[in-house]
């Protein structure tokens, strides 16, 4: 269990800090193992983009997710302690290492915060590599973020974790401290410069060449299911974009959540170059106080021009046939993934239409009470990756898209979020999102094939599932579509 210390600021009693500190050195001393102190207190409202925008450094790790609608979010940066994970057990291995340092931690300050304890931030890829692919991110990546900010509802929480050994200098780390608490309390908030994007802007249809392509996986996606035993195979696609030069990340993020506020949020970077964005409407997985929900998120339709128009295409979503079909696979597959963890679901409702600016979805949430100890990556592991962004059985859909897909999927459609010292935790899945690198990105989106589907139809349901992240992009200047 971790050890808790009586409540300090560091901005009151600087003094009182130091001696902490220079206790819990001595330990280390007499130990000789370090340890890790996690200091949290209330602060005032604080936007997380601003602390984003003035502490994010190219070479540092960060993480960020935001849901708007619900009043939550978490930033981290850089990192206390870091796993880098290659292979099969990305999953368990992860798990191993959080649990290792999980005793290590000492909390102090205002633990009775919500989002005030430690969380160990988590990405995995969607298959699992021997070693790593160049330019993609790692299998897995585990990290205990240095600076930690986070919000639920009314509650603002600041986290500082600290690695503590004999040999570290307590006054510059008291100093940095107090400098690094002072600057996050008078950032303000983030000042959007980007323009509103038009009309014209969100319009976007595949190059003819890529569009033939991508007809013809969704074809031979059906023979597979005609011939194969398969019931359900997501098929993905990808397009590259070259970035305008006055590019900037933080202006797509803030794009995205004014305008996607019940979506996810998101910025994950590697400290390497690498940045994973995007706004997912898809959780995997939400565990609070014991209790759990996870979303079925499968069936689309368009988002109509008038009222009557949007009322018409969600009625069709809720009575088609071969939507409610694809739904019910993905539903089926939670329940039952579930009861083979012995846990059990709560009586399940009928979908509902999850709407979104354009377009909008059948969702199910599914409910359940953790009566038994379990571990939030044991849940994640046994999930992913459902039938919403694979296929069914899931074994076989997972094999067709390793041999069909001509890029790597790595952290598109996988799972990432974060897990704190109490078992709480939420894993959201990376869809409507792309992988930034220098100039460019590769932009992600795919359909899921059942018998019924229509190869026009899922060329039309991809383009539109592309709208989000690619109009974000055109918050500095029209970027040039390359793919």
């Amino acid at each position: 269990m971790t050890r808790i210390e009586p409540y300090l600021n560091p901005l009151q009693n600087s003094k009182e800090l130091y001696l902490l500190l220079k206790k819990y050195q001595a330990i280390t001393e007499e130990n000789k193992e370090p340890l890790i102190i996690s200091l949290a207190w209330e602060i005032p409202p604080v936007d997380p983009l601003a602390v984003l925008n003035v502490f994010a450094q190219p070479k540092q790790s960060h993480f960020y997710l935001e849901k708007r609608e619900d009043q939550e979010f978490i930033l981290a940066l850089n990192t206390v302690i870091k796993q880098e994970i290659q292979g099969q057990n990305r999953f368990s291995d992860s798990k191993i290492f959080i649990d290792s340092y999980l005793n290590k931690i000492i909390l102090g300050g205002d633990i009775s915060l919500p989002f005030a304890s430690p969380r160990f931030c988590c990405s995995f890829s969607f298959f699992a590599n021997d070693c790593q692919i160049q330019d993609t991110f790692p299998d897995a990546t585990v990290f205990l973020p240095a600076i930690q900010v986070a919000r639920r509802q009314q509650d603002f929480a600041l986290t500082i974790n600290l690695m503590i050994d004999a040999e570290i200098n307590l006054y510059k780390l008291v100093d940095k401290i107090e400098k690094q608490v002072k600057k996050i309390l008078t950032v303000g908030e983030f000042k959007s410069i980007h323009k509103t994007v038009s009309n014209k802007d969100y319009l976007f249809s595949l190059d003819p060449q890529k569009t033939k392509h991508f007809q013809a996986s969704v074809e031979l996606a059906l023979q597979s299911i005609r011939t194969q035993n398969l019931s359900k195979l997501v098929v993905a696609h990808s397009i590259n974009v070259d970035l305008p030069s006055d590019f900037k990340a933080i202006q797509t993020l803030s794009y995205l959540r004014q305008s996607y506020p019940n979506c996810h949020t998101f910025s994950l970077s590697n400290g390497q170059g690498l940045n994973f964005i995007g706004a997912s409407p898809e959780r995997l997985l939400k565990i609070h106080n014991h209790q759990l929900i996870t979303d079925a998120l499968a069936g689309s339709a368009p988002r109509g021009k008038t009222a009557i128009e949007d009322h018409y295409f969600g009625e069709y979503l809720l009575n088609n046939h071969k939507e409610r079909e694809e739904h019910q696979i993905v539903k089926k597959f939670i329940l039952q993934h579930l009861i083979n963890l012995k846990i059990t679901p709560l009586p399940s409702t009928s979908p509902q239409l999850l709407r979104l600016a354009n377009i909008q979805h059948l969702w199910t949430p599914i409910r359940a009470e953790l009566i038994n100890k379990i571990h939030p990556l044991d849940l994640v592991a046994s999930l992913h990756p459902t039938p919403a962004v694979a296929g069914i059985p899931q074994k076989l859909a997972c094999q067709k898209i390793r041999s069909n897909e001509t890029f790597e999927r790595n952290l598109y459609a996988a799972p990432f979020g974060w897990i704190d010292c109490h078992g709480n935790s939420e894993f959201v899945v990376g869809i409507r999102s792309a992988l930034l690198k220098e100039d460019s990105a590769r932009l992600y989106a795919g359909a899921g094939i059942v018998a019924e589907s229509d190869s026009k139809m899922e060329t039309d349901e991809i383009t539109l599932k592309f709208q989000p992240v690619l109009s974000s992009l055109f918050v500095s200047e029209q970027c040039k579509s390359n793919g």
